[in-house]
C-alpha cells in the first residue's frame, strides 16, 4: 500500500487536467506498481522513440536527483555517510552537502554506440528488447511510451519484459494501439495527434515522478 499523501499527487493531476480523469485508475495502478518496484530494491526502466526518447531521459532526471523534495542523504542514507566518512574522512561532508538520494531509473535511449551497433549487426526494432533482456530482473518495472501505441520497438521491449517478469506500463494516446495488449497497465490520453498525446504525457509522468519521490522523501 502506498501513503495517502502520494494517492493525492494523482488527484491534484486530475485536479489541474480534467480530461485525465478517465485515466485515473491506471494513473493510480501506475503509482502502486512504479513504488511497489522501488521499494523491493527494483528499478525502472524507459523507453521510447523521438520525442518520447527525450520524455524517457526527462523522467531519469527527476528521479535519480531531488525534484520536488529534498533528499539529503544524512536524513534517509546515514549508514553511507558513516562508510564515507570511514573510508574517505576528507570528503564525508562534501558527500553530504552534495549527493542527494535517488530513485533507480534508466533510460534505454541513451546507449548510442550500443543501439547503433545493434541496429546494423542485428535488428533495430530490438534495441530496447536487447537492454531489457540484459539489464531487466524480475520484479523491475518497464515504462514503455509510444503516442501511437504502435512502435515496434517499444512493442518487443514489452514482450520481453514480460518473458523476464518485469511490470509494464504503457503510455500511449487514447486507443493504447497493440502496446497496451502487452502491458499490465496502459495510461491511455484522451488525445489521438502525437503532440496532443505528448502534451499529456509530460504531466503525467511528472505527477508519477512526484508521487515516487513523496512515497519515499515526503514526510
Amino acid at each position: 500500500m502506498i501513503k495517502d499523501s502520494t494517492k493525492k499527487k494523482i488527484c491534484e493531476l486530475i485536479e489541474r487536467y480534467p480530461a485525465l480523469e478517465i485515466c485515473r485508475d491506471d494513473l493510480n495502478i501506475a503509482t502502486e506498481k512504479i513504488c511497489e518496484g522501488f521499494r523491493a530494491g527494483n528499478k525502472l526502466l524507459i523507453c521510447g522513440n523521438g520525442g518520447s526518447a527525450a520524455d524517457s531521459m526527462h523522467i531519469v532526471g527527476e528521479l535519480i536527483k531531488s525534484f520536488i523534495l529534498p533528499r539529503n542523504i544524512q536524513n534517509f542514507q546515514p549508514d553511507f555517510l558513516k562508510r564515507a566518512e570511514k573510508f574517505f574522512p576528507d570528503d564525508a561532508n562534501y558527500f553530504k552537502d552534495n549527493l542527494q538520494c535517488a530513485l533507480p531509473a534508466i533510460s534505454l535511449v541513451n546507449e548510442t554506440a550500443l543501439n547503433t551497433a545493434f541496429a546494423n549487426d542485428c535488428d533495430a526494432k530490438l534495441i530496447f528488447a536487447q537492454q531489457v533482456f540484459a539489464l531487466g530482473q524480475q520484479g523491475d518495472v518497464l515504462l514503455a511510451i509510444s503516442t501511437s501505441g504502435n512502435s515496434e520497438n517499444v512493442i518487443y521491449a514489452a514482450k520481453v519484459a514480460k518473458i523476464l517478469g518485469l511490470t509494464t506500463i504503457a503510455l500511449t494516446g487514447r486507443n493504447g494501439g497493440k502496446l497496451k495488449n502487452f502491458s499490465d497497465c496502459a495510461i491511455c490520453t484522451p488525445a489521438d495527434s502525437a503532440h496532443t498525446i505528448q502534451e499529456f504525457h509530460l504531466p503525467i509522468y511528472h505527477a508519477l515522478c512526484i508521487a515516487a519521490e513523496n512515497e519515499f522523501f515526503g514526510s
